[in-house]
């Protein structure tokens, strides 16, 4: 009886060794951890080889796995190359990660340049949380993505621009004995960098509204329920500096960085340089 192989799980044991992990290639694929393991023991009773061997915490591939991955990549590929010209599937997926700042501007002129060079290659956007957004890259969860980062990580990535932080308020905010503030949950970097300032330099503040959607900030803002700190992009009609009318203590830069995962595929890399002109443009633009 001939051997056939499943593609799934030669898709499993390719994604486990890019990633470097077969727990990450489960949340990858949306398999569970057992289920990738039966994928190997699967594969290694067909072949009748031990295909990877434990190195530390993780596995590694003998000389029959690399063998194996090697065909797995070209049947792999093969068989997407087929399923795409017959408009079945997409031809791969890419996954793009940015904070919610530039979901309005950044993001629709990356997918659209990117989408003429690239037709059949899915795109996954993940518009959230910045605290995440480095992390989910270095996991493998997504392939490339802009991220307002710490001190602490400002050898981590590319530089983009350091940006200046502002204080902004509504038409309708007015000097109060403690400071109104409207933030994002915790955590948050501007959120984290407000704080410290007003610790640090005063007046007094309180905390009015705190809420994990940037368009809810913006509402609160413009209602004057209380003043917020974001960087100078697409700030909207009705909202404005108030740092000095406001007596208010200059705020920090912000780093905003750009992360890309290891052994990006060509349309990756495509996208990650794509993403860095398109951010560096509107960001020019706005000043």
């Amino acid at each position: 009886m001939k051997t056939t192989f499943d593609i799934a799980a030669l898709r499993m044991i390719v994604t486990g060794v890019e990633l470097g992990s077969f727990a990450r290639a489960a949340d990858r694929l949306g398999r569970s951890q057992s289920a990738v393991s039966m994928q190997l023991k699967k594969l290694e009773e067909q072949t009748g080889k031990t295909l990877f061997r434990r190195s530390g915490r993780g596995l590694v591939p003998t000389e029959a796995g690399d063998a194996l991955l090697a065909y797995a990549r070209r049947i792999i590929a093969l068989n997407d190359e087929a399923a795409a010209s017959l408009g079945a599937i997409p031809a791969a997926t890419v996954r793009l990660g940015m904070p919610q700042d530039f979901a309005e501007d950044v993001l629709p002129e990356v997918i659209l340049r990117f989408a003429r060079k690239w037709p059949l290659v899915q795109v996954e956007a993940h518009v959230g949380r910045n605290y995440a957004l480095w992390q989910d890259v270095e996991s493998g969860l997504l392939d490339v993505a802009i991220s307002f980062v710490p001190p602490t990580l400002q050898n981590h990535g590319v530089a983009i621009a350091s940006l200046p932080l502002l204080w902004l308020g509504g038409k309708k905010v007015r000097k109060e004995p403690a400071v109104p503030l409207v933030l994002f949950d915790h955590p948050c970097l501007c959120r984290q960098y407000a704080l410290e300032t007003l610790e640090q330099h005063g007046p007094e503040w309180r905390i009015a509204l705190t809420t994990p959607s940037l368009p809810g900030t913006w509402a609160a803002v413009r209602s004057g329920l209380g003043i917020t700190a974001r960087i100078k992009h697409r700030i909207p009609p009705g909202i404005a500096d108030v740092r000095k009318s406001l007596g208010l203590p200059v705020l920090p830069r912000i780093d905003l960085r750009l992360f890309s995962g290891n052994a990006l595929s060509p349309a990756a890399s495509d996208l990650r340089d794509t993403l860095r002109a398109v951010v560096q443009a509107k960001l020019k633009a706005c000043g």
